[in-house]
C-alpha cells in the first residue's frame, strides 16, 4: 500500500496504534480536536511495510471478527455460538462481592476483579490497559500503561470516554518478556489479534484479551466539554471520572467527577450527568468516524467480554453490575471457582437477555450500518468492508435519524473548535441545540406514525392529567 492510499483511507481507523508499531514512517499524534491521527512521514508514492494493510483494522478485508473467532474458539469443548454476540462457553450478570472492587468500579467490578484473579494465579505477568497519564506537563489525561501489581490494576479501574492507542505499550511489551493480559474496545482487540498472526512475539506475550462493549468512541473534547460547562475552561482540566456513582441512585443515573483549575485554584466538582450537555449517547457528541463503521458489538474475538448490565432488573442497583460473555475455557472455569468461592455474585443468562442489554446499540452498530455504507457508496467515497452488506433498505425515519447521527457527531468537531477559539461555550450549546432538536423532532415523528394521531392525544391528555 502507498502512502497516498493509506492517508485517503486513514479517517476511518480507529486508531490503535498498530500501523504505527509495524511502520516507522507511522507516527500517531493527537491533533486539535482531541482524537489521535496517524501521519505518514513519507512521500505519497512511498511503500509502506505491507504489514499495514494486514493489522490495521479498518483495511483488513480477508480476515474479519468471524474468521479470527472461528479459529479461537470453534474447537473449545461445548462452545456455542449466536450470529448476534460471537461464540460463547457461558453467558453472566452480577458484580464482584469480595473487597471493594465493585465500589471502586464504574459498575460491577469484573474488569478490575479477572485482572486481579489472573495476577494473583500467576497466569498473567502483567496487565495492559488504561490508566490516569502521571505526566503533569502532558495535556493528555489517559493513556495505555503496563501493571504488575494489585494495587496498580486498581488504579486503572473504571471506565475512560477518552481516545488511546497501543503504539507505546506493544514496544514496551516487545523489551520486556513476561506473559500479559490487554483490555480494549472492539476494534482495539481485533487489531491485536491481528497484529499476533503476523508477529510471533506478540503472540507469545499477549495471552488473554479483554474485551469491552462500547458504544463509540469519544475525542478528548468531551472531557473537556463537561469541565468548561462546571467553569473549567478548556485547557485547566487536571482528572476527570466519568462514571461516578451517586448512592441510592439507579446504576444509569450517575455523576461526572472533575477536578481542575478554576481561578488559580484547583477545585473538584461533581456533576450528575443528566445535568450536563453532551451525555446523550445516541446524539454522538465528539463521536470518532471509524465508531460508525465497525459492525462489532460484543467484541467477538475477545476471551471474555465485559459490559454495563442495561437491564430493567438491573439498573436499579446502584452498586451496578456487568454482562459478561465467557470464550476462553480457562477463564470459564476461574470465574465459576469464583462463584463457587462466593468471591463473585453471578446469574446464569440466555442471549437473548444479553442482546437486550445492549439492543439499541447493536441496531445502530449493526443493523443500520448498511445504510451509512449505502451514503458513502452514493458520495462515492471509500469506506472500510464489514460482514454487513451495503442497502439503502431503511425506513423513512430510521434514515433520518442515521442522517442527523452523522451531522452531529460531524459538526460537534468543528463548532467545538470554533467556540473554543472564540472563548465561547455558548456557542457550541446554541449550534448543537439545534441539531439535537432536530433530532428529537424525528423521534416524535416516528412516535406519531408508530402510535397514530388518536393513540398520541390520549398519551398527551394522560400526561397532562397525571
Amino acid at each position: 500500500m502507498q502512502a497516498s492510499e493509506f492517508n485517503k483511507k486513514k479517517k476511518f481507523s480507529e486508531v490503535s496504534g498498530v500501523s504505527a508499531y509495524v511502520e516507522s514512517r507511522i507516527q500517531i499524534r493527537m491533533n486539535n480536536r482531541g482524537l489521535y491521527e496517524e501521519v505518514v512521514n513519507a512521500p505519497d508514492n512511498f511503500s509502506l511495510n505491507s504489514l499495514v494493510e494486514k493489522v490495521s483494522p479498518h483495511l483488513s478485508s480477508v480476515v474479519n471478527e468471524s474468521t479470527i473467532a472461528k479459529d479461537l474458539y470453534s474447537g473449545v469443548d461445548k462452545i456455542n455460538n449466536d450470529e448476534r454476540i460471537g461464540y460463547y462457553k457461558s453467558l453472566l450478570v452480577g458484580h464482584v462481592v469480595e473487597g471493594d472492587y465493585r465500589e471502586r468500579a464504574s459498575s460491577g467490578g469484573m474488569g478490575t476483579w479477572i485482572f486481579k484473579e489472573l495476577l494473583e494465579k500467576k497466569i498473567i505477568d502483567g496487565v495492559i490497559h488504561v490508566k490516569k497519564n502521571t505526566d503533569a506537563t502532558s495535556p493528555i489525561l489517559f493513556k495505555y500503561e503496563v501493571s504488575r501489581t494489585i494495587e496498580e490494576i486498581q488504579a486503572g479501574a473504571k471506565t475512560k470516554y477518552y481516545p488511546v492507542e497501543l503504539s507505546k505499550v506493544l514496544e514496551l511489551i516487545k523489551q520486556n518478556e513476561g506473559k500479559y493480559a490487554v483490555v480494549g474496545i472492539p476494534s482495539f482487540i481485533k487489531a491485536v489479534r491481528l497484529l499476533s498472526l503476523h508477529d510471533h512475539v506478540i503472540k507469545e506475550r499477549i495471552v488473554l484479551t479483554v474485551g469491552l462493549v462500547c458504544g463509540h468512541q469519544k475525542s478528548s473534547k468531551f472531557a473537556e466539554f463537561m469541565g468548561w460547562q462546571v467553569g473549567i475552561n478548556p485547557g485547566d482540566l487536571k482528572e476527570i471520572d466519568f462514571r461516578y456513582k451517586l448512592d441510592n441512585c439507579p446504576a444509569d443515573s450517575y455523576a461526572i467527577k472533575m477536578i481542575g483549575e478554576i481561578n488559580g485554584k484547583s477545585e473538584t466538582i461533581i456533576k450528575p450527568k443528566d445535568e450536563l450537555k453532551g451525555q446523550n449517547w445516541g446524539l454522538g457528541y465528539f463521536k470518532t468516524l471509524a465508531s460508525d463503521f465497525t459492525d462489532d458489538v460484543f467484541n467477538e474475538t475477545a476471551d471474555i467480554v465485559v459490559g454495563d448490565a442495561w437491564l430493567p432488573e438491573y439498573t436499579g442497583d446502584s452498586e451496578g453490575n456487568n454482562i459478561i460473555i465467557v470464550r476462553n475455557p480457562l477463564i470459564n472455569k476461574l470465574l465459576t471457582n469464583a462463584m463457587q468461592e462466593k468471591k463473585i455474585s453471578m446469574s446464569e443468562v440466555c442471549v437473548q437477555e444479553i442482546f437486550n442489554s445492549q439492543a439499541s446499540h447493536y441496531r445502530h452498530t449493526h443493523d443500520e450500518l448498511a445504510y451509512r455504507m449505502h451514503m458513502e457508496k452514493i458520495k462515492k467515497n471509500w469506506y472500510p468492508e464489514n460482514r454487513v452488506i451495503e442497502s439503502g433498505d431503511i425506513s423513512f425515519f430510521r434514515a433520518k435519524v442515521q442522517d442527523i447521527r452523522m451531522e452531529i457527531s460531524s459538526k460537534s468537531h468543528l463548532l467545538y473548535e470554533k467556540a473554543v477559539e472564540r472563548k465561547d461555550l455558548e456557542y457550541f450549546t446554541r449550534k448543537m441545540g439545534v441539531l439535537s432538536y432536530k433530532y428529537k423532532l424525528v423521534y416524535y415523528m416516528m412516535a406519531i406514525q408508530n402510535k397514530g394521531l388518536k393513540g398520541m392525544v390520549k398519551m398527551i391528555i394522560k400526561k397532562i392529567v397525571s
